[in-house]
């Protein structure tokens, strides 16, 4: 298994301001610099990188600087984290076009995963045909991803309409996407994330290692998940893919990056 880090971390999660105005435009956007988050995940130790689409999209027109800074820190460009809210029909091929603008930067610069997050949550409840909804804009964008030779991946996500096992159980019943688990959004979501990987493993691709304590996100090692344990399912199906580990928001987003390293070292 290869070691990879979000650039998440690095300004924590917000999004584009342009979104307000243009669905088209509304990507995922770290407010730190990419740059140093790279040069911080090498340091580590990681082999790779993940970044949301407002972060690579900055680099659509200089993508030889891109080249230059995974070349300079010798990281590998694991794949692209998008987001939609799938269950609106009026906004639905907006926010298509830019997840495939994305995905088209992401394989030319040599990702190999996109990580789809979503499912808006509507004011008045959700209702059965948002989980049709959300299935069938998945199974579009697993064409599309497979067009540019990417795979894509569910991840589900606290504030969406897939947070719970039960949510997941009627997703996954409606479409074949690859699932990349979030190991502590599963928890902080009501569910195991050992269970779930051992459930979903003939879906997994791509996995997404997060520790949580007392209603917060932490290093790996610093909160109740059992890693060790969920590795061992892992390698009993030949998994031999990408652990890209994520820590949404840490006041020192290196020293997060090297806590879970250190971990990670210890359980390898």
């Amino acid at each position: 298994m290869k070691l990879g880090y979000q650039t998440n971390t690095w300004g924590g999660v917000v999004g584009h301001p342009n979104g307000v105005t243009s669905i088209k435009d509304l990507y995922y956007l770290a407010n730190g610099s990419t740059e140093e988050a790279l040069a911080d995940i090498a340091a580590a130790g990681y082999e790779g990188f993940e970044l949301f689409d407002g972060n690579l999209m900055a680099y659509e027109n200089e993508p030889d600087r891109f080249k230059s800074l995974m070349r300079q820190h010798g990281l590998q460009f694991i794949g692209v984290y998008v987001g939609a809210n799938f269950i609106y029909p009026d906004i639905w091929k907006d926010e298509l076009y830019r997840i495939e603008r994305t995905a088209r930067l992401a394989a030319s610069l040599g990702a190999e995963h996109l990580v789809a997050g979503g499912g808006a949550i509507r004011h008045d409840g959700t209702t059965e045909d948002d989980y049709k909804r959300l299935a069938a804009g998945l199974d579009e964008v697993t064409r599309m991803a497979a067009k540019y030779g990417l795979t894509a991946s569910y991840h589900p996500h606290l504030g969406t309409i897939v947070q719970a096992p039960e949510q997941l159980r009627k997703l996954t019943e409606l479409t074949d996407v690859k699932l990349c688990p979030d190991t502590a959004h599963i928890e902080a979501g009501g569910g195991d994330p050992l269970e779930t990987i051992r459930t979903y493993i003939d879906r997994i691709e791509y996995v997404h290692f997060k520790d949580y304590r007392n209603g917060r996100f932490v290093p790996l090692g610093q909160g109740s998940q059992k890693f060790s344990a969920m590795l061992d399912v892992l390698k009993a199906h030949q998994y031999d893919g990408w652990l890209t580990v994520e820590l949404d928001s840490f006041p020192n987003p290196k020293e997060g990056a090297e806590t879970s390293m250190q971990f990670l070292k210890g359980i390898l």
